[in-house]
């Protein structure tokens, strides 16, 4: 989903870029107001096993591969906010590093697979854990989301491609959202796995607001 140079237009990746760097930026300021001292080295942890994640390909169909996202997972597990910043990061790596991403693609690429995923896919999640309580809910809502997001982000990579001119918008989009919904199968079921895992063992990892939905945390929320 990584969108390389040359696809976008110039006014296009600037708009992409700015939307981006404004989101970036309220992040910051809002992750700061709020960061406990534990959660920066889980930030960095969760970072770093995401980037790793990436690097491994799975076989779709038809010679197609995707790679897990992360956006959904990083956002249940920290907030939106820090994992805004953390799937920037990861994104800003891969595109220095390892071309994986064009330069100027950079802001298309973040607003497209870190804040799409991480600010919209928190809230849907929650829209949903609303919906399906308890643990299996919890569970159903993350695959849920993650399958849309990757379908999302997909669809807006598209859309961009397609403003763009570089292609038009009846044979990307299909072309994109269907790969993409084979590869949010995948993505969901991994990000359903390591919430489960977490829930079972780590609780504590997970975010607050991102627990089983329960009488309980409903008083919690509304406090």
């Amino acid at each position: 989903m990584h969108i390389p140079d040359g696809f976008l237009s110039t006014p296009v990746w600037v708009a992409a870029g700015a939307v981006s760097a404004a989101a970036v930026a309220v992040s910051t300021v809002r992750l700061g107001k709020n960061t406990e001292e534990k959660q920066v080295p889980l930030m960095g942890v969760v970072g770093a096993f995401i980037f790793a994640a990436q690097m491994v390909n799975f076989p779709i169909a038809s010679g197609t591969s995707g790679h897990l996202g992360g956006g959904v997972l990083a956002a249940l597990l920290l907030g939106p906010w820090a994992g805004t910043l953390i799937m920037t990061a990861i994104l800003i790596v891969q595109a220095l590093l390892f071309q994986d991403g064009g330069i100027t693609a950079l802001g298309a690429n973040v607003l497209n697979m870190g804040v799409l995923t991480c600010l919209l896919g928190f809230v849907v999640f929650r829209l949903l854990r609303r919906l399906l309580a308890g643990t299996r809910g919890a569970l159903i809502s993350a695959f849920i989301t993650a399958w849309l997001m990757v379908v999302l982000s997909a669809s807006l990579a598209a859309v961009q491609i397609a403003l763009s001119g570089t292609l038009p918008l009846p044979l990307v989009l299909p072309a994109m959202a269907g790969v993409h919904a084979l590869i949010g199968i995948v993505e969901g079921l991994i990000t359903t796995a390591a919430l489960a895992f977490l829930l079972r063992v780590r609780k504590d990892l997970v975010h607050p607001l991102c627990l089983p939905y329960t009488r309980q945390a409903a008083a919690g929320e509304a406090a």
